[in-house]
């Protein structure tokens, strides 16, 4: 009988990310919360290679999982190798989200429409390569910020005084919404539709 001292940390280390990415709008509803996972000296609390491979798989399926997650993710499905499965999912899945991470705020940063509050947050991300913050503002505070920076382009319309009344009416109706949604629909589609 092997002992089981890791396996509620592997089965934390499991169970977490497949709870969050099976829920795509949780990052959005609620905060993250900790999972407990109670220590029960149980053939049950050691995942077999089919666990690690639904697990693995589900990150596969989240669209957001960049390039080297996906690239890690299908080597580790390939080899078959239920030890390298485990470790990757207690460690490796968050070195490479993390990596991924910087990928897209530097993207972020590389696009010509980020506003200022969008480019003071991502670099001040990078600065402090915390993988957990940039995944926190990548779920949540890019939309916050972004919708700011929306504000404030809609503002700076609305300070022109040759805009026609639809023009007008448009960027104050998408000001009421006031949902980063709205504000980001306005200036992407609504504009150039009333104009």
């Amino acid at each position: 009988m092997r002992l089981h001292r890791v396996a509620p940390g592997i089965a934390a280390g499991i169970i977490a990310p497949a709870l969050l990415l099976a829920t795509p709008s949780f990052a959005a509803t609620a905060a993250p919360t900790a999972v407990a996972v109670p220590a029960v000296p149980s053939s049950a609390d050691d995942p077999d290679a089919d666990d690690l491979k639904v697990a693995i798989a589900r990150i596969l399926a989240d669209p957001d999982s960049g390039r080297r997650v996906t690239r890690e993710a299908n080597a580790l499905l390939d080899a078959n190798d239920p030890e390298a499965m485990r470790a990757w999912l207690e460690t490796g899945y968050r070195l490479a989200q993390a990596e991924d991470d910087s990928v897209a705020i530097a993207r972020t940063l590389a696009d010509p429409d980020s506003g200022r509050r969008v480019i003071r947050e991502a670099n001040a991300l990078l600065d402090a390569n915390n993988p957990e913050a940039m995944r926190a503002w990548l779920e949540t505070g890019y939309r916050l910020a972004q919708a700011e920076d929306d504000r404030v382009a809609i503002a700076r319309i609305l300070a022109d005084p040759s805009i026609s009344p639809a023009l007008r009416a448009a960027a104050n109706a998408a000001l009421d919404d006031n949902t980063p949604e709205a504000l980001r629909h306005f200036l992407e589609v609504g504009r150039y539709q009333v104009a």
